[in-house]
């Protein structure tokens, strides 16, 4: 029997992409699952694939509202006992130059990448005290690397993966551990999106050095989140190269590599600037559509 059947696992941007992957697989292992998202249609296909009620709790819930996140996380210690895990996967991208990016777009990257983990946390924190449980944040390798026209992103990762480092000295000693995942490109909607939308982000991707320009499947990475959650890992890869940058993060911010990643900049970045002008937004259709105030 698999060491997550039974438990109970809380999960935010579960209706697609890597939260939908994880909450497969957890099911399948025999997890009790809390999926919240904002897009309420592949959200309630998952859950009725999955099993229905029985088995899934889902919550039309922004992680950007407290209020709204405290209800969800009440409503899954109501139905089944308590939370085992949590899974704070809720995530966006904005794109364009610091001078060219919507400032509302900016802000609202941080508000579900960082505030969102924040009010995810905040919620379901007291169930999982209870119950010596796992938290797992999502951040990025945009934690460890900078590239130009994600200003937003990559400060909101390094939020993330902080704000988890600090979170695992609180609750340690309570018996709660915490981990931060870290992904290279994963072939989800984000990513999907910004291809779709921008020839420069296309570009971008193919002048990157291997093995930053590949991108890798939803499937690998539900498969490295599981691996890591059953193991209550601090750090979770995805491909494994990308804990190397984790101990070279110094290396990259040296002058010299700043250099090789700016020689692209004066091509790709007035390029980026203009198409998302074109768009007339910084986030994806999708997206700006799910996250309207």
């Amino acid at each position: 029997m698999s060491s997550l059947s039974g438990k109970v696992v809380f999960i935010t941007g579960g209706a697609r992409g890597i939260g939908a992957e994880v909450a497969r697989r957890l099911r399948a292992k025999g997890a009790r699952l809390v999926l919240t998202d904002l897009d309420e249609a592949p959200l309630a296909e998952l859950a009725a694939e999955l099993g229905g009620d029985t088995h899934v709790l889902t919550a039309l819930a922004d992680v950007r509202d407290l209020p709204a996140m405290q209800q969800a996380a009440d409503a899954a210690v109501a139905k089944f006992g308590g939370i085992d895990i949590v899974l704070a996967n809720a995530g966006i991208a904005s794109f364009g130059s610091v001078l060219q990016v919507d400032p509302e777009a900016f802000k609202r990257v941080v508000e579900v990448n960082v505030v969102g983990v924040f009010n995810t946390v905040r919620a379901t924190l007291p169930a999982v005290i209870d119950r010596r449980g796992y938290v797992l944040v999502v951040s990025s390798l945009a934690a460890f690397t900078s590239s130009p026209g994600l200003s937003a992103y990559h400060a909101s990762k390094a939020g993330a993966e902080y704000f988890a480092n600090t979170l695992r000295l609180e609750v340690a000693h309570l018996g709660v551990d915490v981990g931060s995942a870290h992904m290279s490109w994963i072939d989800t909607p984000l990513v999907q999106d910004a291809k779709a939308d921008l020839s420069a982000f296309r570009e971008m991707l193919s002048k990157l050095p291997t093995p930053l320009n590949r991108t890798t499947t939803v499937e690998a990475c539900g498969e490295a989140f599981v691996k890591g959650i059953e193991g209550r890992r601090k750090r979770i890869y995805c491909p494994d190269w990308v804990g190397v940058f984790r101990w070279i993060r110094p290396f990259v911010t040296t002058a010299v590599v700043e250099q090789r990643i700016g020689a692209l900049t004066p091509q790709l970045l007035p390029k980026l600037d203009a198409e998302v002008a074109a768009l007339g937004r910084s986030l994806s259709a999708r997206t700006e559509a799910l996250q309207k105030d």
